[in-house]
């Protein structure tokens, strides 16, 4: 459903071998015939007529419309010749290859994000709110300031990324930065340092995640960023798992090693741990497919060409020619992005327990341990079915089912832990909540480049604007989460089992809105925003979105 039309290349028409990919025909006369402003552009090829919007909409919404930019797309020359079956085993062979240089660095990237976000709740394990003096309601200040940078910095970030296009030097020198500021959390004495340790943290933090979204766009198709997108989110929750059990050696063994407290030693030792990854990060990482030397040239124009093929565009040809805040204007005037934004932050919001999970775990009266060790195995499960969610989710090109199921288990969870204390209900609706909240939420954060595909700083700032809001969520739920709410936490329970359920009504609305698009697409109407506004476009080159 909403799948994009392949194409066999061995049906396309003959192109000038002289012709390279960067250096397109020109446009086709016989193709598509332009009239005034208003009238009507008719597609030879489909015999339908495309009704043009007007001429200052379409320049506003894709800066340029020219007859270069109604050209028909042109597929590199050494793939004219080949078969169906080449074509596969070349882009397979490709796509092992990027995923092999660029995930598995994005990941543990991710992984030391979200545990220099986190590992606060851990330190209160190990001391922090008796050594600062710090009352429940300083601490959920000291928890919820850090989403207020990490607010701010989010859409600037996203597009001052997309205008330099070096995410292979920019990423990681954010990560440095973050790094050396969680390691510094270790010399604070008092509240107020805390607060602006954690408020810095956030600001230079944001970067990282709408930055991977963006990035991980500009490498792989629609249909692929699902399951990608669901192996980079698997960072946050493999973190999860593991820095609870990180966390449980060092308040064991380390409190008062060369006299410094146990969650002294925590920031100090996974901020010293970011700092040696992203130097590695810097020789490791790529930038983007035309610039990638350790693809081999045919290679670079294949990975350019597929997201040109996907889309019916070229991304690189527009960020050359967009303004620094033009993106930030184009999301802010799509209604798509409202309604995405609407179901990220109540998702987000329903997944706000993951914030304070070792203390929601306390409330089955272990010991600081083994309450540290009984938070991994939710984070496990959650990586298992989020892998294959994600997966399903790209092969049969369907978003709205692989979102919603998830979250309604989600919100079963949630109505059995807020009904009852016992230990064996509590821990399986905690067994429940982090796989349902999560599972849906990765192929929502795909949803988003398959909505508001082109153009690429439109997508950026998108991408950074729904990720800044859905996170302002953190900055309330701090507070639902205070020591006095405990052991059953109903306020906190009940408002995410709520915001689960609107996250649901949200999906219904996106995909009305989806599947009408498609029809009018189906029907060879002009669809505002479908590919950059140029007239006809997302009819020839067989551009749906997914739903």
């Amino acid at each position: 459903m909403g799948d994009v039309k392949s194409h066999d290349f061995a049906d396309q028409p003959e192109v000038v071998p002289a012709l390279s990919h960067e250096e397109h025909a020109p446009a086709q006369t016989t193709a598509t015939t332009t009239t005034a402003p208003n009238a009507a552009v008719l597609d030879v090829d489909t015999e339908k007529q495309v009704a043009a919007p007007d001429t200052k909409e379409a320049e506003i919404e894709g800066n340029e419309v020219t007859a270069a930019r109604r050209r028909d797309l042109q597929p590199p020359a050494f793939l004219v010749g080949m078969s169906a079956e080449e074509r596969q085993a070349m882009e397979t062979k490709l796509k092992r290859k990027i995923d092999l240089r660029l995930m598995p660095m994005i990941i543990l990237m991710y992984i030391l994000n979200y545990i220099d976000r986190n590992n606060i709740s851990a330190a209160t394990l190990g001391g922090l709110k008796t050594d600062l003096n710090m009352n429940s309601q300083q601490f959920s200040t000291a928890v919820s300031i850090l989403f207020v940078g990490y607010l701010l910095m989010q859409i600037p970030s996203n597009l001052f990324l997309n205008k330099t296009g070096k995410p292979a030097i920019y990423l990681p020198t954010c990560m440095i930065v973050w790094g050396v500021i969680s390691g510094a959390t270790a010399g604070c004495h008092n509240a107020g340092q805390l607060y602006a340790v954690r408020f810095f943290l956030g600001f230079i933090e944001a970067a990282y995640f709408p930055g991977c979204l963006y990035y991980l766009s500009c490498w792989y198709t629609r249909k692929e960023l699902g399951f990608r997108s669901a192996i980079l989110y698997s960072g946050a929750l493999i973190s999860g798992a593991f820095s609870g059990l990180i966390a449980a050696g060092i308040v064991a063994h380390m409190d008062y090693a060369r006299n410094l407290r146990a969650w002294r030693w925590l920031f100090i030792i996974e901020g010293a741990i970011t700092v040696v990854i992203a130097f590695a990060a810097f020789f490791i990482l790529p930038n983007f497919p035309r610039t990638t030397m350790w693809l081999t040239e045919e290679e670079r124009q294949l990975a350019a060409w597929r997201l040109e093929e996907d889309i019916g565009d070229d991304d690189w040809i527009d960020s050359k020619h967009q303004t620094f805040w033009q993106g930030a204007k184009l999301a802010f005037e799509d209604v798509k992005t409202y309604v995405l934004m609407v179901l990220l932050f109540c998702i987000v919001a329903s997944g706000s327990i993951t914030n304070f999970f070792p203390i929601v775990v306390q409330t089955l009266h272990k010991n600081n341990v083994e309450t540290l060790l009984l938070s991994a195995p939710p984070y496990v499960l959650a990586v298992i079915t989020t892998y294959l969610n994600a997966m399903h989710a790209d092969r049969t090109g369907e978003r709205f089912w692989h979102i919603v199921v998830p979250l309604s288990v989600a919100i079963i969870a949630y109505i059995i832990g807020v009904s009852t204390t016992s230990i064996g209900p509590r821990y399986l609706s905690m067994m429940l909540v982090v796989p349902g909240v999560y599972t849906g939420y990765v192929v929502a954060l795909a949803w988003i480049s398959n909505t508001i595909p082109r153009p690429p700083a439109k997508r950026a700032a998108a991408l950074a604007f729904i990720n800044a809001v859905s996170n302002t969520s953190s900055i309330y739920a701090s507070y639902m989460f205070d020591s006095k709410f405990a052991p059953q936490y109903k306020i906190a329970f009940s408002v995410n089992c709520m915001t689960a359920f609107i996250s649901i009504l949200a999906a219904i609305v996106l995909r009305v809105m989806l599947v009408r698009l498609n029809k009018k697409l189906d029907r060879g109407e002009y669809v505002k925003g479908a590919i950059n506004a140029v007239p006809g476009a997302a009819v020839e080159h067989g551009f749906r979105f997914n739903i």
